[in-house]
């Protein structure tokens, strides 16, 4: 780092503990009344640890613990560290989706950071929203940051097989569906896909977004590799607390790491990866935050000329995340594509992105693949678009089964999720491989809050004849741990008029893959007879958050951000004054 470094009395907390006047004396008195003399605070770099743990999130069940180690290395760096709970904003229990509470949470952690004497921040996150929400808050805060991802949890593990959460649970739920799975096996299952704290240990929505921050450079290098469990996990949490330190005397703030150059990056990696069709909505959040302005199509076309190298489920067949730490993690990964990045990046380190991949190896070319023989041989993510879609949808060619890249059939549509579960559960239904499911009413508004409803199940008619997949359309996301023939996304919603809401059963669809194309064969004349016709559904909340939601949300092509908060939304606030 070549800048000139911070003096002590250019911290920022020095505004609420240097100056002899009676507010900072009632500042100073209040830290004593905690117990710390002032010889532990003043004049040294107070770092806020920003902990997402929760007793409902298992994701971060050993945050607890991981606090007490960052602190530790901000202790031994010569910082103070306070630590401040932030909402958790947990995938498993919260409902309708944690989609909804993504902004709070990106909300919290800049005016958390804003209002308090805080000289840098470490964000402790990991659970799938909870990533882009610290991150963006942070960057709109502006001070020093680093993140420290919560890493996946063990392999899952039952009757001597492998299992992956999330891939895994769909996989043997349409096997329970068709009779071939017993109450005690399925109570196995249960038992043994999830068994450490961590996240989701498939390249779901929650390793592919710790995995962008990484790429970014907002982490120590390879940090979102490392299992929840392992030891040098906590070791790495240390860390963080030493590296912030400097950070704030080294003036490294999020401005001079998150540039177009590290977005990028982060886009090329998401797609060696097999990344979550997540990405696409928090990485366009994330980088308008920070004022680069990512686009649907520019992600299209990085996805286009770069492989899935990354052998890890759903979009790969064999390994989980754990393997693919053993294997080299994501130095290793990025390494393979080093040529296709911009090197001169700079990370939390304080050095490029060259810097921290140089000596990283793969250590098994299975799971981290050669570009000579990927995975696939496109990116995880397609962009589509077409008379169904203007704003864009998204597909996941690398998950689903290849016959479904070209494809027509009848539409079969739905309203809402509880009208396509009752149908999907009928064994009469009257339904062929061929028809496309269609679910709508599920994206930002209409779902409300864009619920992981995307993977439409497959019609137990269908599971009996031994069907695994077709083709199915939505407004909705679906969870990253997913796979399966799935357009999600769809934009602009139908909640808000958009095209899905002038589908009917029986129209014929089609998806062009290989040219980006997701249509109805309805004329134009037709088309426009229905829009005439359409009427607004009621709004979804009158009060409280929803409300502010629905009244702000962007939509799914944008990024699923507040209007309001976007970076050229207005000036950003001044500094909090001091009477």
């Amino acid at each position: 780092m070549t800048q000139d470094r911070l003096k002590p009395e250019e911290l920022r907390s020095s505004r609420w503990f240097a100056p002899d006047d009676l507010r900072s004396f009632g500042h100073r008195s209040r830290m004593m009344q905690l117990g710390f003399s002032e010889v532990e605070f003043r004049n040294k770099p107070i770092i806020g640890v920003l902990n997402t743990w929760s007793e409902l999130n298992s994701c971060h069940g050993h945050f607890r613990e991981r606090a007490v180690d960052v602190k530790r290395g901000v202790a031994q760096a010569g910082g103070f560290a306070v630590e401040l709970p932030s909402i958790s904003v947990d995938e498993s229990f919260t409902k309708p989706t944690s989609m909804l509470y993504r902004n709070m949470l990106a909300m919290e952690t800049e005016e958390q950071i804003r209002s308090h004497p805080l000289d840098g921040v470490v964000l402790m996150g990991g659970c799938d929203k909870s990533t882009p929400g610290l991150v963006m808050g942070a960057i709109s805060a502006g001070v020093p940051m680093i993140y420290l991802p919560a890493g996946p949890m063990m392999r899952g593990n039952y009757a001597g097989k492998v299992l992956g959460s999330g891939s895994d649970a769909w996989k043997y739920w349409d096997e329970r569906r068709a009779g071939n799975i017993s109450d005690a096996e399925w109570l196995g299952i249960q038992g043994g896909i999830a068994r450490s704290p961590g996240v989701c240990m498939t390249m779901g929505t929650a390793s592919t977004m710790t995995a962008i921050a990484d790429a970014m450079g907002l982490t120590l290098p390879g940090a979102s590799s490392i299992p929840a469990v392992d030891s040098g996990h906590m070791r790495m949490s240390a860390d963080c607390g030493r590296r912030i330190v400097d950070m704030v005397w080294e003036k490294l703030t999020p401005e001079r790491i998150i540039t177009a150059a590290s977005v990028r990056n982060a886009a090329i990696v998401a797609m060696a990866t097999g990344c979550s069709t997540n990405a696409v909505v928090h990485l366009i959040a994330m980088a308008r935050r920070a004022g680069v302005d990512l686009t649907l199509d520019d992600l299209d076309a990085l996805g286009r000329v770069t492989p899935l190298i990354a052998n890890v489920r759903p979009s790969g067949k064999d390994y989980l995340m754990e393997d693919f730490f053993y294997a080299g993690g994501l130095r290793a990964l990025m390494k393979q594509i080093e040529d296709r990045l911009d090197t001169s990046a700079l990370t939390v380190t304080g050095k490029s992105m060259g810097e921290n991949l140089e000596g990283a190896k793969v250590y098994n070319d299975d799971v981290i693949r050669p570009l000579s023989n990927p995975v696939y041989k496109e990116g995880s993510l397609a962009v589509l678009r077409g008379n169904l879609c203007p704003d864009g949808a998204v597909i996941k060619p690398a998950a689903c089964d290849p016959r479904f890249y070209q494809h027509q059939g009848p539409a079969l549509v739905f309203d809402s999720y509880p009208e396509m579960k009752k149908a999907i559960d009928d064994e009469n239904l009257e339904v062929t491989p061929d028809h496309v499911l269609v679910l709508r009413n599920a994206g930002p508004l209409g779902g409300p809050g864009f619920p992981e409803w995307g993977m439409l199940p497959i019609p137990k008619a269908l599971i009996k004849q031994g069907h695994r997949d077709m083709l199915r359309i939505s407004d909705a996301r679906m969870s990253g741990t997913s796979y399966g023939a799935c357009v999600l996304h769809a934009a602009p919603e139908s909640f808000v008029g958009g095209p899905l809401a002038l589908l009917r059963t029986g129209d014929i669809v089609r998806l062009d893959l290989e040219n980006r194309r997701l249509d109805m064969l309805v004329d134009d004349d037709e088309i426009e007879r229905r829009r005439a016709a359409w009427q607004p559904p009621e709004p979804r909340y009158e009060r409280g958050w929803g409300w502010m939601f629905s009244k702000h949300v962007t939509q799914a092509d944008k990024g699923c951000d507040f209007d309001f908060l976007q970076r050229d939304f207005g000036k950003a606030p001044a500094e909090p004054d001091i009477y």
